[in-house]
């Protein structure tokens, strides 16, 4: 009986043993699985090095065609369209004459201006004579006295005077009588002709009589956002293409810019004068226009795959003696394959290939 219960004993005292053994060799593996994955968490991740360079890149942009001159013609002085001598499409030369206005006020005031420039120019002629005479006489000693002679030389000024003033009266009223004809101010083309026969026109009416535009020379304006102004030099080519015209490649040369960003849309406007003495293009035409930039400075690149784009903020990890850095960054120009960015980078520093927010700064541990 006592045998019996001392074998249950033992028993009881193998099951636990047996059941101990088996929680150690449990919790050990635990703690070896949780090893062998932190070990697996300290691989060394995909890096590869920053560019540092100056890189020459394409940019296409929208670009507008339009006149080198464009005008629209007004009348300088009130009148009445009496003669229109040219309509909408028609070419004309610089100087040729489009209109003449009638306005008879103008030329009874040119008549009565030429009545007083012939009266006053008598009145001087006759003063200069007597004065002439008077200083031949007065060469004979006691024939003239000398206040007779000032007050003839006084008078002789006068009517001078009062001569080139009406002769300056002429001439305006001769300059109103030319406003009377409209002529072209270049060699263009009529593209709006807005008024008929006997429309009143002058300065206090706002609908111009012609339009006139140069065709044989366009403007091609181009606007350069703020990021790509750096890379733009004096010698910078334009290729372009218009929709009229599809596949047919066109070029021009920079001739000037503004200089300075616009307020409105941050970017400068650049200009390239196109020459079109065959007429093949159009003023007003939209084009689209491919730029070869350059960047002066060097600076740095990456891929795009490096970058992150956060809630956080947009930022690159870097790797520099085994130690793993966020940095944050601002992106500049974005190529096909490459990034420009700007932050606190340096010349030999590795950018992880794949980053992403999960993966911590620190260092890390190289496994033999």
């Amino acid at each position: 009986m006592i045998t019996a219960i001392k074998n249950n004993n033992y028993l009881v005292f193998g099951v636990l043993l047996a059941g101990s053994i088996s929680a150690c060799t449990s919790q050990y593996d635990k703690k070896e699985e949780v090893r062998i994955t932190a070990k697996e968490e300290n691989v060394i991740p995909d890096v590869e090095k920053i560019i540092y360079a100056s890189q020459d890149y394409p940019l296409s942009l929208p670009g507008e065609l339009t006149p080198y001159e464009e005008v629209e013609l007004h009348a300088k002085i009130n009148g009445f369209l009496e003669k229109i001598y040219v309509q909408r499409g028609d070419l004309v030369q610089k100087g040729q004459l489009l209109a003449e206005l009638v306005a008879p006020e103008v030329d009874q005031q040119y008549l009565s201006d030429q009545s007083v420039q012939a009266e006053k120019g008598s009145d001087y002629l006759f003063a200069k004579q007597a004065y002439e005479r008077l200083t031949e006489a007065s060469k004979t000693e006691g024939a003239v006295a000398q206040i007779e002679l000032d007050r003839a030389y006084s008078y002789m000024m006068s009517a001078k005077s009062a001569f080139e003033s009406s002769q300056a009266g002429t001439e305006q009223s001769s300059q109103l009588k030319k406003y009377l004809k409209i002529t072209a101010p270049f060699e263009g083309i009529i593209t709006q002709r807005n008024l008929s026969l006997g429309a009143l026109v002058g300065p206090g009416y706002k609908a111009s009589i012609f339009t006139i535009a140069q065709a044989d020379k366009l403007r091609l304006t181009v606007a350069i956002p703020e990021k790509h102004v750096a890379a733009i030099s004096e010698d910078l080519k334009a290729s372009f293409m218009v929709s009229s015209l599809p596949g047919k490649n066109f070029e021009a040369y920079l001739s000037r810019s503004s200089g300075i960003l616009s307020q409105q849309n941050r970017s400068i406007t650049l200009e390239f004068d196109v020459e079109n003495s065959k007429g093949v293009l159009r003023g007003g035409e939209y084009a689209q226009v491919r730029l070869n930039l350059h960047r002066n400075d060097s600076s740095f690149w990456v891929s795009p795959r490096s970058i992150v784009n956060a809630q956080s903020g947009t930022f690159i990890m870097t790797l520099r003696e085994d130690l793993i850095k966020r940095v944050p960054i601002k992106e500049g120009i974005r190529l096909d394959s490459l990034v420009e960015i700007f932050g606190n980078v340096q010349l030999g520093d590795l950018v992880l290939t794949n980053p992403s927010e999960e993966i911590k700064e620190g260092k890390i541990n190289k496994l033999k």
